[in-house]
Parts: C-alpha cells; sequence; structure tokens
C-alpha cells in the first residue's frame, strides 16, 4: 500500500462487500459501488449505483404494523460486463479456479484497476479492468476489459448488458422491508454498438435513463432488450499473448438533473457523443488533479495513506458539482443503502472541512437545509411551537424520516424508534450555517438564507424552553441527546430526557448567535426578516432571558448528560466485556437479555463531551459563564474522564470526537481515539457495517481533526485563531486552504515552527491570531513563527 493506491491481494469472498464499499468510483453526482462486474448480487456481491437526492418511499407491513420508508434508489446496473469459453459457465472468482486476484485504487486518478488470472485447465485467461466513474462529466463512467490468454487459443463469449432488474436489498436488517423502487423498466437499441434502458421510481417519479456504447475490434454478434435488460454480446478470438480490448461507456441521467428534458434521450446523445476511453481518462485525470490540489493535506506515514483514502472518499461523495445539486450530506456517503441514504447530524463533522476547501459545495448544503426550512417550520408547529424543527433524518422534501421501528438483529425484534427526538440536529444546522459565513465571508447568505434558518432555529429552541420555578431556570424536555442509548427514563410511560447537557448549551449558543446577527444585520434587511417572520421586542426579550438561564445539570462535581443521570446504576463494564468481547452496541446486547440501556450509565458515543469537539475550551467556558454556571479546566477535565469510563463507542463518531476532545486537552491517550476512527472503515471496527456503506462524518472528521483540531484553526471575529496542540504522532503536517477568497493558503507546522504561504492576490491581507501574539500577512508573503514550548 503506497502513499496513492489502496491495494487488495487475493479473493476472500468474507471481504468482498467491505472491498466493494472502500472501491467505490462516484463524482459528487453518482457513485458505483467496486464489485466485479462480472458479478450479480448474492451473499459474497452487492452491485450498487446511486444518484446524490433520488430517493423513492414504499410502505411495508412490519411486526403489525404499516410502516413507510424513503430510500436512497439502487439504480440500474450499467456495470455487467461477463465472459466465458463457449458451451462453459461464465466465470467468476466464485465458480472458477483464481490463481491470483489483485485490485488497485488509484487515489490519484480515481480509477480502479483489477487483474486476475484464471485456470482455464490447459491455460490462463487472464482479465485487467480499469474502471472510472468520471469526475469532469458528472454523467459518465467507463470500464476498460483487457483479456490476454496464456497457453489458450480459442474463442471467448462476452456479454455486456444494462441491469434494470436490481432492488435494495443491501443491508440484511432491512430485508423485511419493501426494497422495489424501480418499475416500467424497458431496454431498447439505439444502434448496433448502443443500448439503453429507462425507468421511474414508483412512487417519486423520478425518471431514469441509462446509455451504454460498446467499443471492441470485433463486431458486435447480438444488440437485444430482454426482460429488466439490455443486452450486447461479442465473440473474441483469443491467441497467446495477444490482448484483446473491450470499452464500455456508460451514461446515467435522471429528471432531476438540471437542463435535461427527457433522460433517456439524454443518455443517448451523450454516450454517442463521448469520446474514446484513453480521451474519457485524461479528462477525469485533469479534474481529480485540481481536486486533490483544492484539498491537499500532507500528513506522513500510514496516518497520512489513511487520511488520503478518506479525502478521496469525500471528494467522491461531496465534489464541486454537488454545488449545482439540491442533496444533503447523506450519511453513510453514496456507497451503499445502510441508513436508507438519509440525511442526518453528520453535516457537522463534515462541512468544516469544506469550508476551507470548497466553499461553493458547503453553501449547496447549507440551502438544501434552507429550501426544507418551511417544511422544518410546519414540524414544529406540530408540536404547537413556533420556528424551526429539522428532522433527524431527512430525505427527499424535509420531512421527518426517522423510522418508527428497528430490528435488533441480536434478538430478531423489532423495537420502537424514538430517535426522531434529537432535536440537536436544528443546532448542528445552525452551527453550520454560522461557520460557513465565518470562513468564506459571505455575506449574502448570512444575511438572506443563513439569517432565515438560523433564526427560526433559534426561535424554536427558545419556544420549547419552559420556566421551572422550583429551579429558577428555563428547561427543555422530552429530548434525546446525542448518545442514542438512552430514549426514556427506566419504567416512563412516555419517551423523552429532560435537559441533555448538550442539547441545552447548544440551544444557548444558538440564540446567542442569532441576538448576535440581528444585531449586525443591515436595518432594512433586519426589518424585512422581523416583518416576515413576525418578531417584536418582546421575543426578543425572551431569547436574551433563555440564553442566560437554560438549565445544565450537574451531579459529582461533573457535568450529567441529562437530568437524572446521576440516579442511574453502574453497568458491570469488566463483566460485559468478558462475556461477549466487543459491547460497542451494548443497547443490543442488553434488550436481547430482556434488559435495557436506559437503566444505565452507559454512552454510545460522545455527548456531553460534544461541546469540546465544537467549541474551544475559552468559547466552552464563555458559553457556561452567560449560563451562569463555572466550569473551569478541572471540572471539564473531571467530566471527561467521568464519561470515557462510561462510553462503549458504539459509533465511528465516538473516536473521532473523543481523540479530539482529548488533543486539545492535551492528553497522552489522545492517540488511541485517533487511531480508532482512522481504522474504523478500512478494518471494519463496527462489525460489517462499513460493506453497507462508508461512514462519511468520521472520515470527514479525521480530515478536520488535522485541519482543526490539531492545529487549534478557529475563523471567526474577521481572523484565523490558531492554538497548535502537540500530537507526537502526528507532529508534522501541512494544510492548503481557501479562506475569504485566498486560494491555496498553506499551513505547514513542523518541529515546533509554524509556516503560512499566502499566495500572492489582490485580497485584503490575512490576520492571525495566536495566544501570544498576533500578525498579518500580506498576500505574497510567507509567516515564519517559532511556537511556545511543548508545541
Amino acid at each position: 500500500m503506497s502513499g496513492w493506491t489502496w491495494e487488495y491481494d487475493g479473493y476472500l469472498p468474507a471481504d468482498e462487500r467491505l472491498r466493494e464499499s472502500l472501491c467505490t468510483l462516484g463524482n459528487g453526482c453518482f457513485a458505483t459501488r467496486g464489485t466485479l462486474p462480472e458479478c450479480t448480487a448474492d451473499e459474497v456481491h452487492y452491485p450498487g449505483t446511486y444518484a446524490a437526492g433520488c430517493y423513492n418511499r414504499l410502505a411495508s407491513d412490519v411486526a403489525g404494523h404499516r410502516v413507510e420508508n424513503e430510500d436512497m434508489v439502487n439504480l440500474p446496473n450499467w456495470l455487467p460486463l461477463r465472459f466465458r469459453l463457449p458451451g462453459c459457465d461464465w466465470l467468476t472468482p466464485d465458480t472458477a479456479t483464481v490463481l491470483d486476484h489483485r485490485q488497485v485504487l488509484h487515489l490519484a486518478t480515481g480509477l480502479l484497476e483489477r487483474r486476475t488470472r484464471f485456470g482455464l485447465g490447459g491455460g490462463v485467461l487472464h482479465v485487467r479492468q480499469q474502471r472510472v466513474v468520471h469526475m469532469a462529466d458528472p454523467h459518465l463512467a467507463a470500464l476498460r476489459t483487457e483479456f490476454t490468454a496464456e497457453g489458450y487459443a480459442g474463442d471467448l463469449e462476452v456479454e455486456a448488458a444494462l441491469d434494470g432488474s436490481v432492488t435494495n436489498a443491501g443491508v440484511p436488517r432491512y430485508r423485511d422491508l419493501d426494497g422495489c423502487h424501480l418499475t416500467h423498466v424497458q431496454g431498447g437499441v439505439a444502434a448496433p454498438d448502443t443500448v439503453w434502458l429507462r425507468c421511474r421510481t414508483s412512487t417519486s417519479g423520478i425518471r431514469i435513463g441509462v446509455a451504454a456504447r460498446l467499443v471492441a475490434d470485433v463486431r458486435i454478434t447480438e444488440a437485444t432488450p430482454e426482460p429488466l435488460r439490455a443486452v450486447q454480446r461479442l465473440l473474441l478470438r483469443l491467441t497467446p499473448g495477444r490482448t484483446v480490448v473491450v470499452d464500455k461507456i456508460a451514461v446515467v441521467h435522471t429528471s432531476r438533473d438540471s437542463a435535461t428534458g427527457e433522460p433517456l434521450r439524454a443518455a443517448v446523445d451523450r454516450v454517442e457523443a463521448a469520446p474514446g476511453f484513453d480521451t474519457l481518462l485524461d479528462s477525469h485525470r485533469t479534474a481529480w488533479e485540481h481536486l486533490w490540489r483544492r484539498a491537499e493535506l500532507d500528513v506522513p506515514g500510514r496516518a497520512g495513506r489513511i487520511l488520503r483514502l478518506h479525502l478521496f472518499h469525500v471528494l467522491q461523495t461531496l465534489s464541486p458539482h454537488t454545488a449545482d445539486l439540491d442533496v444533503g450530506v447523506p450519511a453513510r456517503g453514496l456507497h451503499g443503502e445502510a441508513y436508507r441514504g438519509h440525511v442526518f447530524w453528520d453535516e457537522l463533522f463534515v462541512l468544516p472541512f469544506l469550508n476551507l476547501h470548497f466553499p461553493e459545495v458547503s453553501r449547496a448544503l447549507l440551502r438544501y437545509r434552507y429550501r426544507r426550512l418551511d417544511q422544518a417550520c410546519a414540524a414544529a408547529r406540530a408540536l404547537g411551537r413556533r420556528g424551526a424543527l429539522y428532522p433527524w433524518q431527512s430525505g427527499s422534501d424535509g420531512r421527518e424520516e426517522s423510522q418508527e421501528l428497528h430490528l435488533n438483529p441480536c434478538s430478531g425484534r423489532w423495537l420502537p424508534d424514538h430517535s426522531r427526538l434529537q432535536w440537536h440536529v436544528g443546532s448542528a444546522v445552525a452551527y453550520n450555517v454560522w461557520q460557513y459565513c465565518e470562513a468564506s465571508g459571505d455575506t449574502g447568505f448570512r444575511d438572506g438564507e443563513g439569517a432565515e434558518t438560523l433564526l427560526q432555529i433559534a426561535r424554536f429552541w427558545a419556544d420549547s424552553a419552559t420556566w421551572d420555578d422550583r429551579l429558577g431556570r428555563h428547561r427543555i424536555l422530552g429530548v434525546m441527546g446525542p448518545d442514542e442509548y438512552h430514549d426514556t427514563y427506566p419504567d416512563a410511560p412516555q419517551p423523552g430526557l429532560d435537559d441533555n447537557a448538550y442539547t441545552n448549551v447548544t440551544a444557548a449558543w444558538v440564540v446567542t448567535r442569532a441576538l448576535e446577527l440581528l444585531r449586525g444585520l443591515p436595518e432594512p434587511r433586519r426589518r424585512e426578516l422581523v416583518g416576515r417572520m413576525g418578531l417584536d421586542d418582546s421575543e426578543f426579550a425572551h431569547w436574551e432571558d433563555v440564553s442566560h438561564t437554560l438549565h445544565v445539570p450537574f451531579h459529582d462535581g461533573v457535568i450529567s448528560q441529562f437530568e437524572g443521570y446521576g440516579d442511574l446504576a453502574e453497568l458491570d463494564w469488566a463483566g460485559y466485556r468478558e462475556r461477549y468481547g466487543d459491547i460497542r452496541r451494548l443497547d443490543r446486547i442488553l434488550e436481547a437479555e430482556g434488559d435495557t440501556v436506559n437503566r444505565y450509565k452507559a454512552s454510545k458515543q460522545a455527548d456531553v463531551l460534544m461541546l469540546g469537539y465544537l467549541f474551544s475550551p475559552a468559547e466552552l467556558r464563555s458559553l457556561f459563564e452567560r449560563l451562569g454556571y463555572a466550569v473551569d479546566d478541572g471540572t471539564w477535565a473531571g467530566t471527561v474522564d467521568y464519561y470515557l469510563r462510561r462510553t462503549s463507542h458504539g459509533s465511528t463518531l465516538s473516536g473521532l470526537v473523543h481523540g479530539w476532545v482529548l488533543a486539545r486537552a492535551r492528553r497522552a491517550d489522545a492517540w488511541r481515539f485517533v487511531q480508532e476512527t482512522l481504522r474504523g472503515d478500512i478494518a471494519d471496527v463496527q462489525g460489517g457495517t462499513t460493506g453497507e456503506g462508508i461512514h462519511l462524518g468520521a472520515m470527514a472528521g479525521t480530515l478536520d481533526l488535522v485541519q482543526r483540531g490539531l492545529t487549534g484553526l478557529e475563523t471567526r471575529d474577521g481572523a484565523l485563531w490558531l492554538d497548535p496542540v502537540p500530537l507526537p504522532e502526528l507532529s508534522a503536517y501541512a494544510v492548503s486552504l481557501r479562506y475569504r477568497g485566498h486560494w491555496g493558503v498553506r499551513l505547514c507546522l513542523a518541529r515546533g515552527r509554524l509556516e503560512m504561504l499566502v499566495p500572492a492576490s489582490d485580497r485584503s491581507p490575512i490576520d492571525i491570531r495566536l495566544p501570544d501574539r498576533a500578525v498579518r500577512v500580506e498576500p505574497g508573503d510567507t509567516c515564519r513563527l517559532v511556537l511556545p514550548d511543548g508545541v
């Protein structure tokens, strides 16, 4: 495994789903899993192609309930290409003798290469394939297949197809749910070398057109539509040592594409006009070269190689093409069907990285939220509240997509799902609005869509705050926090928890920022917003009061995860580890035993400690001071230790947040958690989940750990604030940033020295603030600083 490739040697059926996810290719518009083209969906393989924002809703009968689920749709498969000797079975690694097998993901060029040697009895067939999902043309994909015979002369039958028989069946937990999303599947022939397939989604009515052109030195013997497929066949003559090449150029269009009338017509026209494989590869490589230049991240060693893989998958899911789409951040990328392709709070871990490289993409992702602001306001009204309540899971139109039931695979039982009570997702949206505006200087968005979004979220929090005479404080009742294990009190008749600390503190932050934004708006725009929302001075006074008086519970000298957390029972952690080994999903284990995690002081992932991820130590102290609490370094350190001992890390985000918090606290054990996050997907540490899709938030979060966590980088008050922390295992690194119109700002840290290079331009100087000094760097200059001892 070199710095710019990710390689797999040998064929291991048990690892195929994981490899298929990690070898997915995409361009921000659509992506195709790294399944071998000759393999179909079974227990080993799962082909999948997914277009960003392409959803469909189906109803299913589960455990005596009628439930609806909206899924990101598995589109017709453009990839199939199989081969065999005449009269024999089709050759696949599962049915034939495999002498050698190797897959190489070329990160620099976005190319997946496959080499397999099949034993043919008296000879050998060497198959080499190169695959791209085109980064310059967001609708194109291409597959080159090279056949070379060794010790064999004879014919080889080749069949290429477009397959419309696909369903959503990639997640075993969902198999009781209806996954047949495509209807009206029809194939056809546009020319002897070009076939097509069209269909539509059954309820959302999205029309899909796929076309493929086959290029070879021999005549295509047959091109024909079959039920749910369009097929091309040819016969190759193989002689020892001579390579025969077959190229397949494919196009995917949907009715969601801009400037597209009829998807099928667009697909056929584009595939017929597309150049050959070599020319496509050249333009594809150039596009990737530009991407890498804008998102440069230079970290040495194995950590650097993994970070580069993470960056590769982030760029494939959210590329500059995303800026033209109405889509959110899919938690599992475009790499599989886990979480049904829904949008959660993962943008909280993704946008801070994108803000400083591809702000236009961040803006588009925030506009996805803004376009669904009316739906969020309707959700708040349904609860009798003003403002905007964003859904925990979002899809096509912004309604709540969280499932009503979820399956515990340990017990086989379908259980009520209360995750829609994670109202804190609204604070994540508001946080991203604020961070984007600070990093980009985009005052147009800040004063426009951003202000409306932020104000409506603040209004919801203020309206949700209930005054408690006994405490003399406001409270937010009946919610869930980021932990996700706890959704109710033991033996309580209704779900929900009171005064989740993360929820209340971030709500206070949102309301404070909204008031600050209002004060800074141009007066005409302020009048317009106030008039449209029906705001008045009495409501602003209430906001001000809430931002100072939200209740934060404490117990035993630490911040309580929620009111009453300190009264829960202690779990026998050692006993459960001895009995089960891996207890990351402790909730499932306890439920299968007839118990519930709601009885215990046990967290799935960071909850209170998320505050240390979002806010610098100074800002966090200031937030608590505004609320009337003194949280000094000792209290925070005690809180960190308390929850570290009581967290099972059942989420890939858990190691990231704990590593970040511990690094900022200059703790030696930070690296252990960073390593866990780096290994999260490549080692599939969550036990088979990566084969269902990557964990995009954790991947982007590791990039931001270097970019902002270790550098202490903050974008606020028109300056770049830096407060580097030592992490011996990542002591030298460099990042390239885009900050307020400055492209290619290079920040390097090594051996206690910090260097910042600002490329020449007509932009204003960049103000740099460090704990012990402030400097200004003019465009075209380089600033070199010696850092204090210990950094």
